[in-house]
């Protein structure tokens, strides 16, 4: 039924992954020399999203599509999650894999933030959206239990029968 409480978790997870997907993640500012300030082409700060890079309203160049990638396929996803609720057994592995696809997300999120960037950039910031997959993360792990408690029920009841 879509009237469950997973499917309002689910909901909310696609929400934020959406979210995630429209809205910057990381802000750098570059000092004067260094590698990224010849790549930039002189531009001080630039936004990261999860596939390019923008400074001053200008798209320098696509960067990080492994994180564009995970995300959106995780989006998908859960999309498709919602509309499983007939077969519980399969939402459940749809919605663990969807979680682990979200930890792969933070930890290229981490490598290319803090190992391939840190050495050229000045100063590094995070921005709200990065959060929004750990928030997604929970709600996947609550949707997922919530999931097990109906098929436990469903069980319980088919021994009854």
């Amino acid at each position: 039924m879509l009237q469950r409480i997973q499917t309002i978790y689910l909901l909310l997870a696609f929400a934020l992954c959406l979210g995630c997907l429209c809205l910057p993640v990381a802000h750098f500012w570059s000092g004067e020399t260094g590698m990224l300030a010849e790549l930039w082409g002189g531009y001080e700060s630039v936004d990261m999203y999860n596939l390019w890079l923008v400074s001053e309203g200008k798209h320098l160049f696509y960067f990080c599509p492994v994180l564009m990638g995970l995300l959106v396929i995780t989006t998908g996803l859960v999309f498709i999650d919602i509309w499983l609720f007939k077969h519980r057994s399969l939402q459940m592995r749809v919605a663990s894999f969807c979680m682990i696809l979200l930890v792969f997300w933070y930890i290229a999120y981490g490598i290319i933030c803090f190992y391939l960037l840190s050495p050229t950039v000045n100063l590094y910031s995070p921005r709200v959206a990065a959060a929004l997959p750990a928030a997604a993360l929970v709600l996947l792990y609550l949707a997922f239990r919530g999931i097990l408690k109906d098929e436990m029920l469903v069980r319980s009841l088919d021994r009854l029968r």
